[in-house]
């Protein structure tokens, strides 16, 4: 059963694979965000795709942090394609292009940004670019992941460095299922809406190529990201497209538990 966004209630859940996803697309989001940004601390979005959909049907524990976000937005094709079936304008909400969009406006909004994740040469490329296509964005600040599980008392001083920067987003690049659960546990802390953005920082900083429109349309982006970097995906891409594919075509079950 999908929890129930009565608060909210131009935020319909679709179920994808049996995991919660936003019936929304880029326009709805940022009308969204753009509304309510200034009650939506301690909240979290999840930039949702196949990989982390099969993670969430596979794991009860993952498919909690999708489900008690904010907004799971489809990130991936595939699961704007299921959606449609039950809200025809869902689409597709990519985390290069929602920075993209949101960095646009933010002058004229006055919102700062604070980017948490990655590492400290490919955060100062992303403050680089940042610069160079936006340069009245207000960086509040940028901080690198320590690429280890991170103690409670860490976690409550990262979610207070956020809180005092004053910002008004925070963007979590630890790529999935580490960013949505840290998310997760920092859920109604004094910190800004936190968005979870993967390898979106990467793309921006031009540290690596963005899928052709072409592909992107085509959902063949996995196909392309996957001749960047063969070794480290195919077996990922092997069997979450294949698990995705038998899931919705069977209705399998997601697992159940705590």
């Amino acid at each position: 059963m999908l929890e129930d966004y009565s608060k909210y209630p131009e935020l319909n859940r679709v179920p994808v694979i049996n995991v919660p996803i936003t019936g929304t697309n880029m326009s709805q989001c940022i009308h969204f965000l753009t509304d309510h940004i200034d009650e939506l601390h301690g909240e979290y979005v999840c930039v949702s795709n196949a990989h982390t959909s099969v993670m969430a049907h596979d794991d009860p524990s993952y498919w909690t942090c999708q489900a008690d976000s904010v907004m799971s937005v489809p990130d991936g094709k595939p699961l704007s394609i299921v959606g449609r079936k039950t809200i025809a304008s869902m689409d597709r909400v990519t985390g290069p292009d929602l920075m993209r969009e949101i960095f646009e406006i933010s002058d004229q909004h006055g919102w700062s940004h604070y980017f948490y994740g990655n590492e400290q040469k490919n955060l100062d490329a992303l403050r680089q670019s940042l610069q160079n296509n936006f340069p009245s964005l207000n960086i509040a600040g940028m901080e690198p992941s320590v690429f280890r599980p991170l103690t409670d008392d860490e976690k409550s001083e990262l979610s207070n460095r956020i809180a005092d920067s004053g910002a008004d987003f925070a963007w979590i690049a630890l790529g999935a299922p580490r960013q949505e659960v840290l998310m997760h546990e920092l859920k109604g802390g004094p910190q800004p809406l936190m968005i979870g953005v993967g390898g979106a920082f990467n793309v921006l900083a031009g540290v690596v190529p963005e899928a052709p429109i072409w592909m992107q349309n085509l959902s063949l982006e996995w196909l392309y990201r996957l001749i960047q970097e063969p070794k480290r995906l195919f077996k990922r891409y092997l069997v979450t497209n294949t698990k995705f594919l038998f899931y919705q075509f069977t209705g399998a079950k997601r697992k159940e538990g705590k």
